[in-house]
């Protein structure tokens, strides 16, 4: 039976994250004893540490991992660095605001028999317009710079194979806001066993989301300059390949 690590950063998720914990553990019992969900929760202000730290003792593959940085997109890449170190066979992500539903996660583990790598799709966005539109420029930038056409670049709910993802993380720096864009766009652009799948995706009833439109257009704006550089690395990369063969 294979491992499986579900990983999610939180940050003041006092509101959340019981409850997300508990719909979330129950994927753990289809898979090897070794499996874990994994909270990083780095810079909470609120609640959150405390009961998670006191839902181990009922929940014991529960782990709380403390990272460098309290972002999202760094807590992420110290998340799946971890689950890799861990010899995870399978990595699965999501977030801890209580948007996704994991009774979605049942078509991605039989998908997961055929694909190495099983995208979300949020065709239905609870999280506004806004959002939604932020993921179509963001496609779009993927599809004129690399040449990647993908229907959703940064879903939080994802599953991967710990062997292929290890692969590309190290193309990423740790501190990089994100990760799970450009991870898509390199599994997508190398010709992976991928598949994207639909599903549901609920408006945040508690708490907070830690990054508002602002800080989404500040990132936005940076990660152009970042892409770049990364179609700079792809294409050494296609060179190096076609030298060595």
């Amino acid at each position: 039976m294979s491992s499986l690590y579900i990983v999610m950063p939180a940050y003041n998720e006092e509101g959340n994250i019981e409850n997300v914990v508990k719909d979330w553990y129950k994927i753990l019992n289809e898979y090897d004893e070794k499996s874990k969900l994994v909270v990083a929760d780095k810079g909470s202000t609120d609640n959150t540490h405390n009961i998670l730290q006191k839902m181990q003792k009922d929940y014991p593959k529960l782990e709380i991992l403390d990272t460098e940085h309290k972002e999202h997109g760094p807590k992420v890449m110290a998340l799946y660095k971890h689950a890799i170190k861990n010899n995870a066979d399978w990595i699965f992500q999501t977030d801890s605001d209580g948007q996704t539903n994991p009774n979605d996660f049942n078509g991605f583990y039989e998908a997961s028999k055929d694909y190495d790598i099983i995208l979300g799709n949020r065709t239905e966005r609870g999280d506004g317009k806004d959002r939604a539109m932020v993921e179509k420029v963001v496609c779009f930038l993927i599809r004129t710079i690399f040449g990647v056409s993908v229907p959703d670049a940064n879903a939080p709910f994802r599953l991967m194979k710990s062997s292929v993802l290890s692969k590309y993380i190290n193309k990423l720096p740790n501190d990089y806001n994100l990760p799970n864009i450009m991870l898509t766009t390199y599994l997508q652009k190398y010709g992976e066993k991928i598949k994207f799948k639909n599903i549901e995706f609920k408006p945040r009833t508690k708490g907070k989301n830690s990054i508002n439109l602002v800080k989404i257009i500040k990132i936005g704006w940076k990660a152009v300059g970042d892409f770049m550089n990364f179609k700079k690395d792809m294409r050494k990369d296609l060179i190096n390949h076609e030298t060595n063969n």
